[in-house]
């Protein structure tokens, strides 16, 4: 018994010493709901009414950008939860939590926050993202994908992608292709033109996927069925990496050829070749349910979750 109490502490010490931990780290307002990387900057969208931006290299919070609390149910006054950013030029986009169920979005530019629309538009969306300067993307709860034109304040189109709940969306590097992902575990890819279906990937995920993400070809799922599916739609070829515990999160490097994703209970990230599967790393420091993980470039990369702090890590 001793001897193998013994060998449980060795290879735990053992597993211990392989994980890396973080080189840096951010500290955000609230809890990170979503993080966007765009020309030095990072930008946490988080649950306590606002989005901060950090200068990437110092670390340094440069900006706070608020959005106003609301009132809950019982008619008690809260914080809103922002649930997805962008950046396209000078505009910041901000969706966040409306009254009564609902969301509301606002364009941050010159200082000031402009409403584009609130709850009393009924919409409850849960990811917004530009297409171009004046286009948004929206995807609702219902999961319903729309079109949005700034400018007029209304939808170029709007589409119904299947019965299943959404769960996230993500586009292509050229935002001419967006790839859905819901509850049923099917994904489908979209053209944002004109919201026409242009190719379905099933048979993988067998249950809810809660994210996907899109870079150069390449689209990776986080899976409830604890499955991390690799899709390469240019060649009609997928294939999977399996985890021991539920996969919240996940996210691949600029040119697809690694992956990051939350591979145990202990919000470890595992990071691995989409091509070979073969695993590159392991990643801890994370204290909580991770809810983002963004790559800089093929060497760094963010993890946001549950908690205030973004770490940072190298993958060499």
């Amino acid at each position: 018994m001793r001897v193998i109490t013994i060998l449980m502490m060795f290879l735990t010490l053992l597993f211990s010493q392989n994980m890396k931990q973080p080189t840096s780290k951010f500290i955000s307002s609230g809890s990170v709901v979503d993080i966007v990387y765009k020309d030095d900057k990072v930008y946490s969208a988080t649950n306590a009414s606002c989005v901060d931006i950090f200068d990437y290299q110092s670390k340094k919070l440069i900006k706070k950008i608020e959005v106003e609390k609301i009132i809950d149910f019982m008619g008690d006054t809260i914080d809103s939860k922002v649930y997805s950013v962008d950046v396209i030029d000078d505009k910041m986009l901000i969706l966040s939590q409306d009254k009564q169920g609902f969301s509301r979005l606002h364009i941050h530019q010159n200082n000031k926050n402009e409403l584009i629309f609130d709850y009393t538009k009924g919409l409850g969306v849960l990811k917004a993202k530009f297409l171009d300067k004046n286009t948004i993307l929206l995807g609702l709860l219902s999961n319903e994908l729309i079109s949005f034109d700034i400018k007029k304040r209304t939808s170029n189109w709007a589409i119904q992608v299947s019965g299943a709940k959404f769960s996230d969306f993500a586009l292509n590097e050229s935002k001419n292709e967006v790839v859905i992902a819901d509850e049923s575990g099917n994904l489908k890819i979209h053209n944002t033109k004109d919201g026409k279906l242009i190719k379905l990937l099933s048979g993988e995920n067998l249950d809810n996927v809660f994210q996907v993400d899109y870079k150069n070809g390449i689209i990776a799922t986080a899976g409830q069925d604890r499955k991390v599916v690799i899709y390469a739609p240019k060649f009609g070829s997928a294939h999977h990496v399996k985890s021991n515990f539920l996969i919240y999160s996940v996210g691949l490097s600029p040119s697809g050829k690694i992956v990051g994703y939350a591979c145990d209970e202990n919000n470890n990230v595992a990071v691995v070749d989409t091509i070979s599967k073969s695993e590159i790393g392991r990643f801890s420091g994370n204290n909580m349910t991770l809810s983002k993980i963004v790559f800089v470039n093929e060497n760094e990369f963010l993890v946001g979750s549950d908690d205030r702090i973004i770490n940072q890590y190298s993958v060499k």
